[in-house]
């Protein structure tokens, strides 16, 4: 599992609490039962929901954490970054106030110190339900210590055996690193550790413009920051639609943060109280002067330690445990799930594989990965949400598609709002109006994508999307609209025509 330092700080009230719920000091782990009907390795969001609903099944059920309990997504992830884009998002609204009207005190700022205690406080509050206790009181036999397996069917923490009929390893992923040529002297911040800062750097430099980069970069710019984001690639958020980039990418422009993509970092050095990143851009080679760093370039499975050789599990530093489409490894007793074993390393694919390796590894359920319809969101302004193929990845597949976009622009609600920078699109395998992927850009996307979400789980067409009646005026009303262009494309010439005849016989 990923090492983390096991004192959040600063060590206020709040990470006190914190830590207390996640690593409780003096926890004394129990006597092992004779075999477990499930081990659990690692307690973020896929551990925590494997044990917990075994556990509430009435199975036998061990879990070993290492470090904190609540993963990524609690100490690290989720919980504090939404928390302080939130934060981020009120000093916009207050900042563009005038837009609407609205007259605001000259002088208005941002306090980060308070901005950062709320974060804290937030994230302690909802640290019991992740907690060690809790999952005590629910039957689980809770172990904080490395776990290591010895044998196909054991695994070793703190020198108890703890043996098993099924195990499931969900050690989850950290912050991947980067060998660039004095970084490491120099010193920088991950999603690990920029939650720890009490105060603003003047200037951040962000490495990295993945999602993670991305939400950081704009932030920390709001938050009032000089903020440069650097990327290696031709384009922010490589990995979607390049004019959904785009959008985004002008948000953060006007927001202030300044954006090299296209560059190569070839060293860091620490000169008095600034650190130095050279870079190539262009053929122009410069420096860019920062306080603070932040690497912000993804992830990598959390695979060092557990000894899966001794299970005969297969794995790779990069890639994780290989699993097949059950989610179960190489060796049939043991399954893994999350980031740990996954390419899309997200909170909610954790919690769905977790439900699968419930039904697949206790029962008989034989639930395959490859049927899941997984949705994400980046959580910019405006957000990025996406579910299902993009469009260059269904003709590599040999799919023929019809897209349909429809602009916030032509929104009312969207217009009312302010929020017009964004847009519907919807993929449908062509002559058809099956939907076989989405995009959508809009300054609340992720809470919009669920409806085509469900429409691709349900095999329900755009056409069908087009008949439900949306309340007026609602963003969400953009998907209507989408549909309403694919309805208006069944309107040929030559039915036209019929309808032209009908009705001039019927009049």
């Amino acid at each position: 599992m990923a090492s983390h330092a096991l004192k959040h700080e600063p060590l206020d009230e709040y990470n006190q609490k914190l830590t207390e719920n996640l690593h409780p000091a003096g926890w004394i782990n129990p006597e092992p039962a004779g075999r477990y009907n499930m081990v659990v390795i690692g307690a973020g969001t896929a551990g925590l929901v494997t044990a917990a609903g075994a556990a509430i099944l009435g199975a036998k059920v061990a879990l070993v954490e290492r470090d904190l309990m609540g993963g990524d997504c609690l100490n690290f992830g989720c919980v504090p970054s939404k928390a302080l884009i939130r934060s981020a998002r009120a000093a916009a609204e207050v900042r563009d106030a005038g837009r609407f009207g609205v007259e605001v005190p000259p002088g208005t700022r941002v306090n980060f110190p308070a901005v950062m205690e709320r974060m804290r406080k937030l994230r302690a509050e909802q640290s019991p339900i992740d907690s060690a206790s809790r999952f005590r009181g629910l039957g689980v036999d809770v172990f904080i210590g490395a776990g290591r397996f010895i044998a196909p069917d054991c695994v070793e923490v703190v020198g108890k055996k703890l043996r098993f009929k099924r195990a499931a390893i969900a050690t989850g992923a950290r912050a991947a690193a980067l060998p660039i040529p004095g970084l490491a002297d120099a010193g920088y911040l991950t999603n690990e550790t920029v939650f720890s800062l009490t105060e603003l750097p003047r200037r951040v430099v962000v490495i990295g413009a993945g999602p993670i980069g991305c939400e950081l970069a704009q932030v920390f710019q709001r938050f009032g920051a000089e903020v440069t984001l650097l990327e290696v690639a031709p384009q922010i958020l490589i990995r979607e639609d390049r004019d959904a980039a785009e959008r985004v990418e002008r948000a953060m422009v006007r927001d202030g943060v300044s954006i090299v993509t296209g560059c190569k970092i070839t060293g860091v050095e620490r000169r008095g109280t600034e650190k130095l990143i050279a870079i190539e851009h262009e053929g122009v080679r410069r420096d860019v002067a920062t306080d603070e760093i932040i690497v912000g370039v993804g992830r990598v499975p959390a695979v060092e330690g557990l000894n899966l050789e001794a299970a005969s599990i297969e794995y790779d530093k990069q890639n994780g445990v290989k699993v097949d489409d059950y989610l179960r490894t190489t060796n049939p007793l043991v399954y893994a799930a999350g980031d740990v074993a996954s390419p899309y390393k997200f909170t909610h694919v954790s919690d769905a594989h977790a439900r699968m390796i419930l039904r697949n590894a206790l029962f008989f359920g034989r639930q395959r990965v490859s049927r899941l319809t997984i949705p994400w969101c980046t959580y910019t302004d405006p957000e990025i949400a996406h579910v299902g193929l993009y469009e260059a990845e269904a003709k590599q597949r040999g799919i023929e598609v019809s897209t349909y976009t429809q602009e916030l622009s032509e929104v009312d609600r969207a217009v009312l709002d302010g929020e017009t920078e964004g847009f519907v699109k919807v993929h449908l395998r062509k002559g058809s109006d099956q939907i076989i992927g989405a995009t959508i850009v809009a300054s609340h996307a992720g809470e919009m994508i669920s409806e085509l979400t469900t429409s691709m789980a349900a095999g329900v067409g755009l056409g069908k999307l087009g008949d439900v009646i949306h309340p007026y005026p609602t963003q969400a009303d953009a998907i209507r609209r989408a549909a309403g262009l694919y309805t208006r494309t069944r309107l040929t010439p030559f039915v036209a025509g019929l309808m032209k005849r009908w009705f001039a016989l019927t009049r």
